[in-house]
């Protein structure tokens, strides 16, 4: 089988929008969670999340801009970022071979939701021009195509939180067996409107704000974690063939050698300790690695009740006595959660924790849950430890699991 090695990265997240500045914030413990800075947030029950800064003005013309909804504005720009950080001269490659996967969760939410706004509350008869080309769930994945003449596979997955590490995973296995050469993939979720937090609300998984500090309002592994916050962003990784890459003198952050991706088929919304240990199983499966070569885990570490318990038992299943030696981290504590494109923003935190030896942290970890006893990296990062191998774990609602195991070359 051809080995598949990751040559760039691009990122929009709630804590920066370039993986350095990223995963600067995350290793500093800085929190992406605040009070939502919209025109609804007084008419919300929940007033926090995890908002992205970004202007698409400063990267796309105006025109361009009207065209995209915010979801593919984010994915354009981190697909744009991660070729240029892989100084891959697509004029040199055959265009045929070069593919885009990704994930999302709800894609074109604010198109839609604006869409219902002119039809049902300003009772207006037409919509804009380019509503269905905008809110489809394949609009980020063509427009990045598009862009870069690209004609080769092009899939938008939609397993919910996992959809992402769905994505890079199943692009991962196109290059192994042949079928392309490059594929840049990941995922990206604008979820942020009025109509799609309400739906959340309604679910109650929602976390309460916390009364001192909004910013430490996300607490996963923690006894008084309340629930998951809602974010934003993308990010897009280059994936591509090991001696390819090696030709071309391209810089090389990791080679991903594990994927596994099973369906946890007990509840839509309530996980298994099966269910979960099946994925990580199975991504160890498909790599040559042992349990205990793996020196650190990216949590799924929602912060509600359910997941954080059934994840820690899942990986002790797994794992057996290397279970306490790893050490792990929920960087949702920081960004939020951005649903289908969690996993992919957490993949990049993944990979820079490989490539700079150094292991993020669950932070507002202060009243660690007894049911959750293993090293999660608790309120402060780690700098120079020996990392080799790391796995990056998500889960979803509804079941479809989604695990990358990332080494360092």
């Amino acid at each position: 089988m051809r080995r598949i090695v990751i040559t760039g990265m691009g990122i929009v997240s709630p804590l920066g929008n370039t993986p350095e500045i990223f995963f600067a914030n995350l290793m500093a413990g800085k929190s992406g969670v605040r009070r939502l800075q919209s025109d609804f947030t007084d008419r919300l029950d929940v007033k926090i999340a995890a908002q992205a800064d970004f202007d698409p003005l400063q990267h796309f013309n105006k025109n361009k801009t009207s065209m995209l909804d915010r979801v593919s504005q984010f994915a354009l720009y981190s697909a744009n970022q991660a070729l240029a950080d892989a100084q891959l001269d697509l004029a040199q490659v055959d265009k045929s071979r070069v593919g885009v996967y990704l994930g999302t969760g709800m894609a074109g939410a604010a198109s839609i939701e604006e869409g219902y706004v002119r039809l049902y509350r300003d009772n207006l008869d037409r919509l804009k021009p380019f509503t269905v080309l905008m809110a489809m769930n394949s609009a980020a994945s063509s427009q990045i195509a598009l862009e870069h003449g690209l004609s080769g596979p092009n899939l938008t997955y939609c397993t919910a939180c996992s959809s992402s590490n769905v994505a890079i995973g199943e692009a991962y296995r196109q290059i192994r067996h042949g079928y392309a050469d490059v594929m840049l993939a990941g995922g990206s979720e604008a979820l942020l409107t009025y109509g799609t937090i309400r739906a959340w609300e309604a679910l109650r998984t929602l976390a309460k704000e916390d009364p001192n500090d909004a910013g430490a309002s996300c607490k996963p592994f923690s006894l008084d974690r309340s629930g998951l916050v809602l974010g934003e962003g993308a990010a897009i990784v280059v994936l591509e063939e090991l001696e390819s890459a090696q030709a071309r003198g391209a810089k090389i952050y990791a080679e991903l050698t594990g994927y596994g991706s099973c369906n946890d088929s007990g509840h839509i919304t309530s996980p298994t300790v099966e269910g979960q240990a099946m994925s990580m199983r199975a991504a160890l499966a498909s790599s040559p690695l042992k349990p205990e070569d793996i020196g650190y885990i990216n949590a799924h570490g929602t912060a509600t009740v359910m997941n954080d318990a059934v994840e820690t038992a899942a990986i002790k299943s797994v794992f057996g006595e290397h279970a306490p030696k790893i050490p792990i981290s929920s960087t949702k504590s920081m960004h939020g959660h951005l649903m289908g494109a969690a996993g992919a923003v957490e993949f990049v935190a993944t990979l820079k924790a490989l490539e700079q030896q150094a292991v993020p942290p669950t932070t507002n970890l202060h009243n660690p849950d007894p049911k959750c006893d293993l090293d999660y990296v608790p309120n402060q990062g780690r700098t120079g430890v020996t990392l080799r191998h790391a796995m990056s774990n998500s889960f979803a609602f509804g079941g479809t699991g989604g695990v990358l195991i990332a080494s360092k070359i």
